[in-house]
């Protein structure tokens, strides 16, 4: 229906009601009460019917929907009713010195009750034709988990709104009191996450809804397995906070990824000691447009300095990150600069312009494979770029300089990972020679989603139905989220003294075929719908990814998840002729290895 003819027939509706009311209390009353005349009863109507639509329009009762009407609607129509009714009766008196006070009183409670009950009669016709909706084959039978406030909101909504196409059939619940229990007047609390599987198999569940959102990852882990055994969805509803607040809707449902499952608990970061160093501060941020450097940018932001300037060499990204920044409110100032580390004239001019307090140095070539093919590209990009950077922080006097270093860099047997290493030694080494600049390296493995990381890959693979390709089945790896990784290394910078080389703690390693596996079933397939395929090893690819071991850093940790590693100092050796040898060899690869292995 139309708003305007919706409008109307609620006008019309009021009207009838307000009117005859008047007359039926006189009725009611008649035997009892004999001193009401018919032209005082007519004018009494008249204004009674002015009067609440006055009043009507005042407390919104027109421009409702009606449909969805709770508590909140009810309170709207008593205090129209009873405004109208309190005006009519003060007019009344002056009028015809008589108030009619027990007419009145039958009017309002009529009112209450008829035009309550125009109102929740829309309420009900909805609710009829929604569970007939829901009831529809397309609509998929869905098990929610949690019984409190947010899976009564999430119930609700799904049968508020058939476009959701969910058919909301039971729910389970830890809280032992809220068994047997009945959300909404529908769904009942049939048992804990530990029945989760028992349920889906009874009641044929197509998709899992988690309405707790303030769950572990390792809760979430245990819902998914339970429920993600034979391909269900599962999706986890927003914070309700966020709900409440009205920054989402209770319907915004979000798939459970595979970064939430390896994803690990939020360190609670030094909040103060950052922001003493970051405020008010010029941040530059090498790489910007790549996944680190621009959660890193994200993550910095938080903390209020004067400037950001985003430096990359790739137009496309900068813009990207740009364009998200800029629409964030605040008083920050982003500032794209296109460039590449490998030009040094360009890099100190940026720096004598900016001169840039911290300098977070995230520019790098990082894919294995292609830098065995492309050496002498990886040791201009990530030595000789890291060299430009970092003397040009010390030049312009940089309060510090963070390196982005890799675990790749333990024990080298590729390319990459030997120039990452090479790149640390330089950090390393013109931290011995500055006096004002503190330079040091982060270390960390493998990020959740970053370009060129496996979980990008694998998902195009899936959408193009397969198959997934694994090198090796005994490929394991360290996995850290983006921001997780970008928080600690924003951490880390604020801890350092000068030369250190720190380690993030990555957690347990995880199989690539089982996190190909995760993806298959989280994207709602089978592994005979998706299938695996083993590729072989790649060049310069290792089975097994390494961290410190603990001979190699120090026992305690200095900040949670964040380690100080034991790696060799080196102040003995002149950088520009071990760059110029490896340039100018013919075997790039071979005499990088060589220096690297000699140290």
């Amino acid at each position: 229906m139309g708003a305007k003819k919706r409008y109307f027939l609620l006008l019309f509706i009021d009207s009838i009601i307000v009117t005859f009311s008047v007359f039926l209390g006189y009725y009611i009353l008649a035997p009892f009460f004999l001193q009401y005349t018919w032209p005082a009863l007519v004018i009494t109507a008249l204004i009674l019917l002015i009067s609440h639509h006055i009043y009507a329009y005042v407390f919104n009762l027109y421009h409702r929907a009606w449909e969805y009407a709770s508590v909140r609607e009810l309170i709207s129509i008593t205090q129209a009713v009873t405004a109208s009714i309190v005006t009519t009766y003060i007019l009344n008196f002056l009028l015809f010195q008589t108030t009619f006070t027990r007419l009145m009183l039958i009017t309002w409670m009529m009112h209450l009750i008829l035009i309550g009950g125009s109102r929740l009669s829309w309420r009900v016709a909805r609710k009829q034709i929604v569970g007939k909706n829901a009831k529809d084959s397309r609509h998929k039978k869905t098990l929610i988990v949690g019984a409190g406030k947010g899976g009564s909101m999430l119930i609700k909504q799904i049968m508020d709104t058939p476009t959701m196409e969910m058919n909301p059939i039971v729910a389970v619940d830890d809280d032992q009191a809220k068994q047997r229990m009945e959300l909404a007047g529908r769904v009942k609390v049939e048992g804990t996450r530990q029945d989760i599987q028992k349920l889906v198999e009874k009641y044929g569940i197509e998709k899992v809804v988690i309405a707790i959102p303030s769950l572990t990852k390792t809760e979430l882990n245990e819902i998914h397995e339970h429920a993600n055994r034979d391909g269900v969805e599962v999706l986890t509803m927003p914070n309700i906070d966020d709900v409440m607040s009205g920054r989402v809707e209770v319907n915004a449902l979000k798939k459970v990824e595979v970064e939430d499952l390896l994803g690990r608990e939020p360190v609670e970061l030094d909040s103060e000691g950052i922001e003493d160093q970051v405020r008010d501060k010029t941040i530059l941020v090498t790489g910007a447009g790549g996944s680190i450097g621009s959660e890193l940018v994200r993550q910095i932001s938080k903390f209020q300095p004067r400037q950001v300037v985003l430096l990359g060499h790739g137009e496309n990204s900068i813009y990207t990150i740009l364009e998200e920044m800029s629409g964030i409110k605040g008083n920050i100032e982003y500032i794209p600069i296109i460039a590449d580390v490998q030009d040094r004239k360009r890099i100190f001019k940026i720096f004598d312009k900016y001169k840039p307090n911290i300098v977070y140095h995230a520019a790098a070539h990082k894919h294995v494979p292609l830098m065995e093919y492309n050496p002498k590209e990886a040791v201009k990009n990530n030595i000789i770029g890291t060299k430009n950077t970092a003397e040009a922080a010390i030049e312009y006097k940089a309060e510090k300089f963070v390196l982005i270093s890799t675990d790749k860099a333990v024990n080298p047997p590729n390319v990459m990972g030997a120039t990452k290493r090479m790149a640390e030694m330089v950090v390393q080494v013109l931290n011995g020679e500055s006096e004002q600049t503190t330079l040091v390296a982060v270390r960390f493995g493998n990020v959740l989603g970053s370009r060129g990381s496996v979980i990008p890959k694998f998902r195009k693979q899936i959408e193009a139905g397969g198959p997934i390709t694994v090198t090796d089945e005994r490929m394991t790896r360290y996995f850290m989220t983006i921001p997780e990784a970008s928080r600690l290394v924003i951490q880390a910078g604020t801890l350092a003294n000068g030369g250190e080389v720190f380690v993030l703690d990555m957690g347990q390693p995880v199989k690539i075929v089982d996190l190909a596996r995760n993806m298959i079933r989280l994207s709602g397939y089978s592994e005979t719908e998706i299938q695996i395929q083993f590729s072989g090893i790649r060049p310069g690819e290792k089975l097994y990814e390494e961290l410190l071991n603990e001979n190699e850093i120090y026992p305690e940790q200095i900040f949670e998840k964040i380690y100080i590693g034991k790696a060799n100092i080196y102040n003995n050796f002149n950088i520009n002729e071990i760059i110029k040898e490896l340039l100018g060899s013919q075997e790039t690869k071979s005499s990088l290895m060589e220096f690297i292995n000699r140290r």
